[in-house]
């Protein structure tokens, strides 16, 4: 799944998966939504087909069980979480999103649709992060949160070029509110086993500008990404490849993967979602 080029170890053996481990054993599941106001945010959903492409998307993965990916009500609670296989979006969660959606393209060059669509697949990704620790006995040295916020950006990093800065710019617009100088933050907050908005938009900026200086340079001049932070960012995003070549790499159907790869996944990018009821 991971370019030559990008390859940490080019040539590394790897060690093979286990023999009941298969690939196309993602599964999903449109729930239909109890509250009526979400009955617009379901119908997005289904009609752009968004579970199928993620499900194409993660079918290279080797797995020793079926994983399910899944959008449901939340009881009115913004969530998202994964556990006995399962990755679980709530449409309060999803809703959140598509209200902070900007009307036009950003002074940044952030499409509406990107900003929709980028909080979206990361946000699945991120769980399935952690199905794939659990399902692979994948060891995390640090906290699971952060290990799963870099393996989101991994596999964003690995759609085509110009697909991949729409993912990462639009995931990371959804940091936006919480990036206020202003902003004041509950002595509590910093217990919270995900890092806080800021150190996320931070992180997810320095891998993707490791792994491609050249198409990610701007987030460096135009102020995004501070110097101090940048001049080490190859080497933790080559840290990070080397570590998932390592762990998860041998899980990867590689034939699957280069087709996944070759395909283009995102709607135009002058595509206007449709505005929220």
């Amino acid at each position: 799944m991971l370019p030559a080029a990008l390859d940490p170890v080019p040539g590394r053996a790897l060690a093979a998966p286990p023999a009941t481990a298969e690939p196309n054993r993602i599964d999903i599941a449109y729930l239909p939504p109890a509250d009526p106001r979400q009955a617009a945010l379901h119908e997005l959903l289904t009609s752009r087909r968004v579970l199928e492409k993620l499900q194409a998307f993660l079918a290279p993965f080797r797995l020793p069980a079926r994983v399910v990916l899944k959008v449901q009500d939340c009881d009115g609670t913004a969530n998202a979480y994964s556990g006995e296989g399962t990755v679980t979006v709530c449409y309060e969660y999803l809703d959140e999103v598509w209200r902070n959606v900007p009307v036009e393209t950003t002074p940044e060059g952030v499409a509406p649709v990107d900003a929709l669509v980028g909080p979206m697949v990361d946000v699945f990704f991120h769980e399935f992060a952690h199905v794939l620790f659990a399902l692979l006995e994948v060891p995390v040295l640090g906290r699971e949160e952060d290990a799963a916020d870099q393996l989101s950006a991994y596999l964003m990093l690995h759609f085509g070029p110009a697909e991949a800065r729409r993912l990462i710019a639009g995931s990371a617009y959804q940091f936006k509110p919480d990036l206020k100088p202003e902003l004041k933050l509950q002595l509590k907050e910093f217990s919270n086993s995900h890092g806080i908005a800021a150190q996320r938009f931070y992180n997810l900026l320095c891998i993707a500008f490791g792994a491609k200086p050249d198409l990610f340079n701007d987030l460096v001049t135009g102020g995004h990404l501070p110097l101090e932070r940048a001049i080490g960012c190859e080497d933790e995003y080559r840290a990070l490849a080397y570590a998932f070549e390592t762990l998860i790499g041998p899980h990867i159907d590689d034939a699957m993967a280069k087709e996944v790869m070759a395909r283009q996944w995102l709607p135009d990018g002058t595509t206007k979602p449709p505005p929220r009821p």
